[in-house]
């Protein structure tokens, strides 16, 4: 509401401590909101690489009738042909028996230091399927 007195036009002080504390309330509920989101925006990097890891365990498993194992980037892609060496989110890898277990780094105070897992289970018909798992926040954790 705009006041006009004797040729002035403006806000009064009232009017902007109220614009000034919608802001204030907008921004204290936003940024957290903001924080999570950008942390998910950045587990997609690292979700998207065991997916290839988990592909190629799918692969071995099929060819050899047995899980693989092998521990660290170097040796993923030795033993599995899937080079990890340009995800930096990623601060360790191990397949033991199939199962892919990450630690993440570089991501948010959230998450670093967490691990995912992915663990396999096999079906009558010889089908994979892959469960989460880890120690990372239920709020980041892959939803497939």
């Amino acid at each position: 509401m705009m006041l006009t007195r004797m040729g002035r036009e403006g806000f009064t002080l009232i009017e902007l401590l109220v614009v000034i504390t919608i802001l204030g309330i907008l921004a204290a509920i936003s940024i957290p909101l903001f924080r999570v989101q950008t942390s998910k925006a950045s587990l997609t990097e690292v979700t998207n690489a065991i997916s290839h890891v988990a592909s190629a365990v799918v692969s071995y498993y099929q060819e050899t009738d047995s899980f693989p194992s092998a521990s660290g980037k170097e040796a993923i892609r030795t033993t599995l042909g899937v080079s990890l060496g340009n995800v930096s989110r990623i601060q360790a890898v191990d397949v033991t028996d199939g199962v892919i277990s990450v630690t993440i780094t570089n991501v948010s105070s959230q998450v670093d230091g967490s691990s995912l897992i992915l663990t396999p289970s096999v079906g009558g018909d010889a089908s994979i399927s892959w469960t989460w798992g880890g120690t990372i926040q239920e709020a980041f954790m892959p939803s497939k």
